[in-house]
């Protein structure tokens, strides 16, 4: 498991372009190249060595070698996104990668860059990573102050919610919970205002980022 706290007091909220890659001429030219666009920079010999000390919460993004001894590129991205990390992942191949530099694509990564790759590549594609890594933050954000909200809803209330943003009519929720219509107001008003919403169709909009596993 990611350790949580080994980044978390000296990076908080500091964006960090991490590079995995077991080869030490790469790790240092890509740590040079970056480093001089002013991004700060980690690298780490295998995806094991990253993983052991990774805060889930941790803003930037990931340079990532697709074969490595041990853990492969492949197998770090399954563990993170397991671990619901937001960190957005470029993967580096070699020519016989690209079948499964295509496939780390299509499970999540934002881009493969083939060896070799010119150095503006590698630098637009980290711009765009940092971009894509702060929406993800906002976004999730926006859902954990949401749920929280949520969870602070009493069981009838969220179970009149539910039904509410279905879109079922106050007297007919009434009739198939067997209560008051006025007994549903009353409910609904309270759900709308601990979940901080001003219409349905911002309960509804609500609903969408703490119902979408049900």
């Amino acid at each position: 498991m990611p350790n949580s706290s080994s980044t978390k007091t000296s990076k908080e909220n500091q964006p960090m372009v991490f590079i995995v890659d077991d080869e030490p001429a790469i790790r240092a030219a890509l740590r040079l190249l970056i480093k001089s666009v002013g991004y700060t920079v980690e690298c780490f010999a295998s995806a094991d060595q990253f993983f052991s000390q990774f805060d889930p919460d941790q803003k930037g993004c990931l340079i990532l070698d697709i074969r490595m001894p041990g853990m492969s590129g492949m197998d770090l991205q399954e563990k993170l996104a397991k671990n619901n990390a937001l960190l957005p992942i470029i993967m580096i191949s070699g020519h016989g990668e690209i079948p499964m530099a295509v496939k780390a694509v299509q499970k999540g990564a934002i881009d493969f860059l083939q060896k070799p790759f010119s150095d503006q590549q590698l630098l637009d594609r980290i711009s765009q990573a940092m971009d894509i890594d702060q929406k993800r933050h906002n976004e999730h954000d926006v859902q954990q102050e949401a749920q929280l909200k949520y969870d602070s809803l009493t069981p009838r209330e969220r179970e009149i919610f539910t039904e509410v943003v279905a879109g079922k009519l106050n007297k007919v929720i009434a009739y198939e919970l067997n209560i008051s219509t006025r007994t549903v107001e009353i409910h609904r008003s309270k759900a709308m205002e601990k979940m901080g919403a001003k219409n349905l169709s911002e309960l509804i909009n609500l609903s969408n980022l703490v119902l979408k596993k049900d």
